[in-house]
């Protein structure tokens, strides 16, 4: 069941992968829509400013066809100005004058309208070709952002179909389980009525077994401690059962610990990677790439505690005794513990100084400060909570090493001081979680925050919050399993002596010597005969014994006959024969007759009575005629040795038909024994034939076995390397997504600056244009 719950999980982890996927594809079509659209706008921009750049050719033409009729009409001025210019009068004086003088502004005014235009025309030429090239470049990015976003799509498809292929087989899988749990039910049915049958059995021969020892023991080493504590304690199932199902809820709590860890520390390198600064932009500090170093391996130092908390486990059977002496495992869990214990010391100043980054930033509120400095405190505080538990955790593990390392009056204290750690570890996290959660909503209104950044964040506030859940689970378990844990378990009757490590294992050797002691004397006896029947059986015995060769002889004399009646049977099958050959001659005979007869009496009308009367006649003669023929051409060898003929017609002796009833009795009787052998014969065929085919499906059954469990295996181990591949191939695409997103804002914010710039230049030919057409 445990199987098919995380298949179900499994496959809702790759749902959700699926439907992130697809949200993420949907995000970057849009993406891709926009800038085809905004495309199409540079495109029709484009040819908006195409029109205008002709409007103003056109208007430039009419200025220059103006500005040549302006200058003939200066020179007809000029020409009239010099035909006058001897005539005296004041009068002309001052109308030359004043031509002059409006000459003059008419000759400034066109020559500056002429700089402007110039200058327009020059500013426009360069504008177009900047527009033009940064068009080009904008189609090119949209080109490869197409590409960037088909290939996407290629990989998402094939990513989709994998995943739909893997939900199949999960599919699949899930059913076989679901058979498989349903049969591990009936046997669990069948295993509980074994045991009852078993309990009885048992309660009744410790009745027996007390009994026994009480009236033929001499010798009672309770009394003597280093005795009694080699001596197989009372196995309490009840206890043993309940460690067992403890130790079970204990791996699947690390198991979650452990998978919340992992992703603790995964997210915290993304993060790393991407807030201060962003290592696909530039690189990051030597600090952080150290730190995300050390987070790297944090798989090296995690998933051990999973491990060796698997093996220790599987060593807690019903057949063993759960003590703290002789639950040797406990050591490599603590081994285990201690070394992530470590990896989480060597760890802490780089991230204490990874926060203190942050805080010099510049765009770093007060309060974002404020938030990071108790994020410091929170790790400084789970850090020296895991180096707590750390400690008792080997104190638990250190009366499995060596004889009174620790005192048995002291263990109670280690568990209830563990108890209280462990409420202290989910009190810590829980904190910083909270504190991560507030500092996640004040980084949402600084200007600089990327979607990559946000989603690393929101995957990082989940893993704190399974991880606050599963140390909330396991500090809850501890509590109300503290009294089982206190207590004393199992020690011989009559001592108050713990158990040490050597004597545990001794002990332990003692209990499977006593089971396989017992297990051999409680061997079923073999059933007896009586003594009547022995005697009885010993008379046949002497009488078959003396008479073998009578029977030797007996089976002599009947194979001999069995081999003469096989030559007799032979010899009347070809009589057989010959018989039914002079049959059918005979009936056509006596079908030529009957048309000759026929032939005669067919003319007269009352000739057919007659003719059936002679007809009738014919046959008893031809009867009669072909039985003496019969007998007097054939030699018949009767079965009693004797050789016979008969020459007459007359009726037989009574000694002949004596020897035709034996005969014909013998006769059956060998083919019902024929018959009985060929059936027995075609039995025993179709039995060996049965057994071959029997043998060569329990073969094949076999091989078909061995290949399924490696089938099995190799299905595990790609359902691992497909969660590995899936987890890579995850991190990519988000990494690949936030990178477009970042892309896309640069390329919104270009193209907004695009727009304004071409509005700018909009209205500044709009004006031009309106100077222009003024003057």
């Amino acid at each position: 069941m445990a199987n098919v719950t995380d298949l179900q999980t499994k496959y809702s982890k790759l749902a959700q992968e699926y439907s992130k996927l697809r949200a993420q594809n949907q995000v970057l079509k849009k993406g891709v829509v926009d800038e085809q659209a905004n495309s199409a706008s540079f495109k029709e921009q484009l040819k908006q400013r195409d029109q205008s750049l002709r409007k103003q050719e056109q208007e430039m033409d009419s200025l220059s066809f103006r500005n040549q009729q302006l200058a003939k009409r200066v020179e007809l001025l000029q020409e009239e100005l010099a035909s006058k210019a001897d005539s005296p009068s004041q009068h002309g004086l001052e109308t030359q004058s004043v031509f002059d003088e409006d000459l003059q502004k008419k000759i400034e005014e066109n020559e500056r309208l002429h700089i402007q235009f110039y200058e327009a025309d020059e500013q426009h030429r360069r504008q177009e070709a900047e527009l033009m090239t940064r068009l080009q470049e904008l189609e090119k990015e949209s080109e490869q952002h197409q590409a960037v976003v088909d290939g996407l799509t290629a990989k998402y498809m094939e990513t989709i179909g994998r995943l739909q292929s893997d939900k199949a087989r999960l599919e699949v899988k899930a059913q076989t389980l679901e058979r498989e749990a349903k049969e591990c039910r009936m046997r669990t049915e069948e295993c509980q009525q074994q045991l009852r049958r078993c309990q009885s059995e048992l309660n009744r021969q410790v009745k027996q077994s007390s009994s026994v020892i009480q009236e033929k023991v001499p010798f009672n080493d309770t009394k003597f401690g280093d005795y009694n504590s080699l001596n197989v304690p009372p196995h309490n199932r009840r206890h043993q059962l309940k460690a067992r199902d403890l130790s079970g809820q204990a791996l699947s709590f690390i198991q979650d610990l452990v998978a919340a860890l992992l992703n603790f520390h995964s997210y915290t390198e993304q993060r790393v990677h991407i807030y201060p600064l962003d290592s696909s932009i530039e690189p990051i500090s030597p600090l952080n790439q150290k730190f995300s170093q050390y987070l790297h391996e944090n798989a090296a130092y995690v998933r051990p505690l999973e491990d060796s908390c698997l093996q220790l486990h599987q060593s807690i059977t019903e057949d063993t005794v759960t003590v703290l002496e002789t639950v040797v495992k406990l050591k490599s869990f603590a081994d285990n513990f201690s070394s992530y214990t470590h990896f989480l010391q060597k760890i802490l100043p780089y991230q204490l100084k990874s926060l203190e980054e942050e805080c010099d930033t510049p765009l770093c509120t007060a309060a974002l400060t404020a938030k990071n400095q108790e994020l410091q405190s929170d790790i400084k505080r789970v850090t020296s909570v895991f180096e707590k538990l750390q400690s008792y955790i080997y104190l638990l593990s250190l009366p499995s090493v060596r004889q009174d390392a620790m005192p048995q009056s002291s263990t109670s204290a280690v568990f209830t001081q563990l108890a209280a750690c462990l409420h202290s570890l989910h009190d810590a996290i829980k904190e910083m979680s909270k504190h991560y959660n507030q500092k996640a909503g004040l980084e949402q209104d600084l200007p600089t925050i990327t979607q990559k950044l946000c989603t690393t964040t929101e995957c990082l506030l989940g893993s704190l919050g399974s991880l606050t859940s599963s140390t909330g689970k396991i500090a809850t378990f501890f509590s109300n399993n503290l009294d089982f844990f206190t207590s004393s378990g199992y020690s011989p009757r009559g001592s108050t002596v713990p158990l040490n490590p050597l004597q545990a294992e001794s002990m332990l050797a003692n209990k499977k010597k006593a089971a396989a002691y017992i297990h051999a004397i409680k061997k079923a006896r073999p059933q007896s005969v009586p003594y009547k029947e022995a005697l009885s059986n010993r008379r046949i015995l002497t009488s078959s014994t003396e008479s073998r060769e009578g029977l030797t002889q007996q089976v002599h004399q009947s194979q001999e006959k069995i081999a003469r009646l096989e030559q007799e049977k032979e010899h009347w099958l070809l009589e057989a024969q010959l018989g039914k050959v002079r049959l059918e001659k005979e009936n056509q005979r006596i079908a030529d007759l009957e048309t000759q007869l026929a032939a005669a009496l067919g003319g007269s009308p009352y000739s057919q009575p007659a003719a059936a009367s002679t007809l009738a006649q014919s046959h008893e003669e031809a009867e009669k005629e072909q039985k003496p023929a019969g007998r007097e051409t054939t030699l018949c060898t009767s079965l009693v040795g004797m050789l016979c003929t008969t020459p007459t017609v007359e009726h037989m002796g009574d000694e002949e038909s004596r020897e035709q009833l034996i005969k014909t009795h013998y006769m059956a009787r060998v083919g019902e024994l024929t018959t009985q052998l060929q059936i027995s014969d075609s039995k025993a065929v179709h039995f060996h034939s049965e057994c071959r085919a029997l043998a060569k499906r329990l073969a094949i059954a076999e091989k078909s076995r061995e290949t399924l469990s490696e089938e099995v295996k190799l299905a595990n181990q790609n359902i691992t390397r497909l969660q590995d591949e899936l987890a890579t191939t995850k991190r990519s695409y988000e990494d690949q997504l936030s990178m477009m997103s970042d892309h896309l804002c640069s390329m919104n914010e270009t193209l907004s600056k695009q727009r304004e710039e071409i509005d700018t230049l909009k209205l500044g030919s709009k004006g031009n244009a309106k100077k222009n057409k003024g003057r």
